[in-house]
C-alpha cells in the first residue's frame, strides 16, 4: 500500500464518523491520513520498523489501524463503518454543498442513492421544498455535481507531481536511456492534471518499456509497443510514455508539452514562412529540409522567438511578448527566501514550532511566520489572545537561544467575519510580525457584501496578507463569488499583500488571477500553508502558479531577506 492509498482509508474513516455526527474522531484520522500523505518515507518501511507511534497526529489506536492497512491491503472497522451507511449516503457528501445531515435528509425523503438520483431529483425541482434547502441550494448541488464529474477526470498537481518524477528518475537510471522528460500539462506545472506524458529517447526502447509497464504502482497496461505504452497507476492516472529519435526530441517535448492554443499558434508562424511544424520537427516544405528539431530552443530561436518558458505556454501573449524581447524575467524556483504562512501543533499543525523552524533551515530559508488560526476557527483549535501570547512567547525563546539558522516570526491565520471585521483585537495584532486574514466561513455571501467584507478586512491597519483571497479548493469547491477588481485596487492602494497559498488543493491565487492583479499594481506574498514539516516542500508549487501568472521575484515579498520582507509588512 502507498502512503497515499492508506492516507485515503483513514481519510474515509473520517468522512463516515462525521456522517454518523461522531465528534473529534473524524478530526483526529484526518491529522493522520495528512500525515501519511506527506510522510517522506514509504509507509510500509514506517509500519514494519514499528515507527509508526513516530508520526505527528498517528496515536497508538489509528497506529494499529495503518498496521492493519499496510499488512492486509484493508481496514475491517471502515467496512463496519460501510455496512452501518444508508446506500449511497457516502457518495452524495462528496458533492459541495451536501453534508451527512443533508445526505441524510435526500435519502430518508426522497429515496436518493446515487448521485444520478440525485441529478434528477434536483433538475425536477423536487429537492426544493425540502427543509433546510430550497431553490439556490438545489441549484449549487447541480453545480456541484458538475465539478465533481469533472474532478473524476482531473487529479491535483501537488499529489501527482512526486509519482511523475519519480517515475522519470527510474527511466532516467536505465543505461540504454538517453533522453528523459516529463511532458504536457505536468511539465507546465498546470494546477491539475489529466493524463501524465513522458517522452524519452534510447539505444533499446523494447527494454524500456518493460521496464515501465512493470514499475511499481501500475495496476493495468493499456497498451504496449515498441515506442508507445500506456499505463494506469493505482492513483487511476494513466501515463503515457513514448520513445523517439534524437534527432526529433526537441520538436517531440515541444509539440506534447503544449498546450494546444500554444502549438497552433507556433506552426501559424511556421506556415507563414512555408515550413511545416509537428511532432518530428520544424520542416522547410519547400526544400524538404530539417530546420530545427533535435532541442527545443532551436525550434523558437527559428521561428523568431526567445525561448519561452513551459509554464507560460497557453497562447495568453507569451508569443508576441517573445517575438518582442518582453517577456518577463520569471521568478525562479530557488528564489524565495521564507515561508510566510505555516502552521504548528499550537492549532492544527502536526510539528512544534522548534520542529518547522529545523525543517525550514533544511530548506534554505532565512525565516518562517507561524500563522496559527485564531479563536474563532474552532474545528482547527484556534488560539485563544491568551495562548497567542504564549505562542509568541515560546518564538521569542526560539529565536533568542538562536538553535535555529531560521528567523522565526510572530504571526496569526485570523478570521474575517461576515462583516469584515477582524477576530483578534488591535492591541492583539500590534505585536505580531505578520497578519494574515482569510475567509474562513460564509462562503455564499452575495459579490457585493464578499467584496465589502474582504476589502474592510484590508483597511485594517495590522493586515499584512489576504489568505487563499478567493476560497477556492480545487477539484472540489468553486471561488466565492467576490470583486477581484475591487480587491486587487484596494490591495494595491492599502499595501496589502496577496497571497499565492502554494498548499495542493488551493493555489489560491490562481494563475489567471495572480497575472490580473500584477496588471492592477498588487504584490504578493506565497505561503505554503504547511501543517506538517513535509508541506514546506508545497512551496514549490506557488512558485510555479507565480510562475505561470507571470511574476517576477520583485512582485513577490518573500523573495527578499528579512531587512526588505519587513518593508514590504504593514507598521
Amino acid at each position: 500500500m502507498t502512503n497515499l492509498e492508506v492516507a485515503a482509508i483513514l481519510s474515509e474513516v473520517a468522512d463516515l464518523l462525521e456522517i454518523q455526527g461522531v465528534r473529534f474522531k473524524p478530526q483526529a484520522y484526518r491529522r493522520a491520513a495528512q500525515a501519511i500523505e506527506t510522510l517522506p518515507e514509504d509507509i510500509a518501511d514506517v509500519a514494519r520498523e514499528e515507527r509508526l507511534d513516530e508520526i505527528p497526529g498517528v496515536g497508538r489506536g489509528i497506529a494499529g489501524k495503518v498496521r492493519e492497512i499496510v499488512e492486509t491491503g484493508s481496514l475491517a472497522y471502515l467496512a463496519s463503518l460501510r455496512r452501518e451507511l444508508p446506500v449511497g449516503v457516502q457518495e452524495l457528501t462528496r458533492i459541495e454543498g451536501i453534508g451527512p445531515k443533508k445526505a441524510a435528509v435526500l435519502s430518508r425523503e426522497l429515496g436518493i442513492r446515487s448521485v444520478d438520483d440525485l441529478e434528477a431529483a434536483a433538475k425536477a425541482g423536487r429537492i426544493r421544498d425540502l427543509p433546510g434547502f430550497g431553490e439556490k441550494t438545489e441549484q449549487n448541488i447541480l453545480a456541484g455535481i458538475a465539478m465533481s464529474r469533472t474532478a473524476k477526470k482531473r487529479h491535483l498537481l501537488g499529489y501527482i507531481l512526486p509519482v511523475a518524477r519519480e517515475i522519470e528518475e527510474r527511466l532516467a537510471g536505465l543505461a540504454s536511456v538517453r533522453q528523459v522528460s516529463l511532458a504536457g500539462s505536468i511539465r507546465r506545472m498546470k494546477e491539475t492534471i489529466g493524463d501524465l506524458d513522458i517522452l524519452a529517447t534510447s539505444t533499446r526502447p523494447e527494454e524500456v518499456m518493460e521496464v515501465f509497464s512493470t514499475l511499481p504502482g501500475v495496476t493495468r497496461v493499456l497498451a504496449r509497443g515498441t515506442t508507445k505504452t500506456s499505463v494506469v497507476l493505482a492513483t487511476g492516472v494513466q501515463v503515457d510514455l513514448r520513445v523517439v529519435e534524437e534527432g526529433q526530441f526537441g520538436a517531440a517535448l515541444q509539440y506534447f508539452t503544449g498546450s494546444k492554443e500554444h502549438n497552433i499558434a507556433l506552426r501559424r508562424l511556421a506556415i507563414a514562412r512555408n515550413w511545416r511544424l509537428n511532432e518530428y520537427g520544424l520542416v522547410d516544405l519547400a526544400s524538404n529540409r530539417m530546420v530545427a528539431g533535435e532541442d527545443e530552443a532551436g525550434i523558437y530561436r527559428a521561428l523568431g522567438l526567445a525561448w519561452i518558458e513551459p509554464e507560460l505556454r497557453e497562447d495568453r501573449g507569451e508569443i508576441e511578448a517573445a517575438r518582442a524581447g518582453t517577456l518577463p524575467d520569471l521568478v525562479g524556483y530557488g528564489s524565495i527566501r521564507g515561508d510566510l504562512h505555516v502552521h504548528t501543533r499550537w492549532s492544527e499543525g502536526a510539528h512544534s514550532v522548534g520542529e518547522m523552524a529545523e525543517a525550514a533551515a533544511a530548506l534554505g530559508y532565512e525565516y518562517i511566520a507561524v500563522c496559527d488560526h485564531a479563536e474563532t476557527l474552532h474545528i482547527a483549535r484556534g488560539l485563544s489572545p491568551e495562548r497567542l501570547a504564549d505562542q509568541v512567547r515560546e518564538i521569542e525563546r526560539i529565536n533568542r537561544e538562536g538553535g535555529s539558522s531560521v528567523t522565526v516570526l510572530s504571526g496569526t491565520e485570523c478570521n474575517i467575519g461576515m462583516d469584515g471585521r477582524i477576530d483578534l483585537p488591535d492591541s492583539v495584532l500590534a505585536d505580531l510580525d505578520v497578519v494574515v486574514a482569510s475567509v474562513h466561513s460564509g462562503f455564499r455571501q452575495p459579490e457585493r457584501e464578499m467584496t465589502e467584507r474582504v476589502v474592510t478586512a484590508m483597511h485594517n491597519d495590522h493586515v499584512d496578507i489576504i489568505g487563499h483571497p478567493t476560497g477556492r479548493i480545487l477539484l472540489a469547491r468553486e471561488p466565492y463569488r467576490i470583486d477581484l477588481a475591487a480587491v486587487f485596487e484596494a490591495a494595491a492602494a492599502l499595501g496589502v499583500l496577496l497571497e499565492i497559498n502554494a498548499f495542493p488543493g488551493r493555489l489560491d491565487l490562481s494563475d489567471v488571477n495572480a497575472r490580473s492583479a500584477r496588471e492592477a499594481g498588487v504584490r504578493f506574498s506565497l505561503g505554503s500553508d504547511a501543517h506538517s514539516r513535509e508541506n514546506l516542500r508545497y512551496m514549490e508549487l506557488g512558485v510555479a502558479t507565480a510562475r505561470r501568472g507571470w511574476l517576477t521575484a520583485d512582485d513577490i515579498a518573500n523573495t527578499r531577506p528579512l531587512a526588505g520582507l519587513r518593508r514590504f509588512l504593514r507598521p
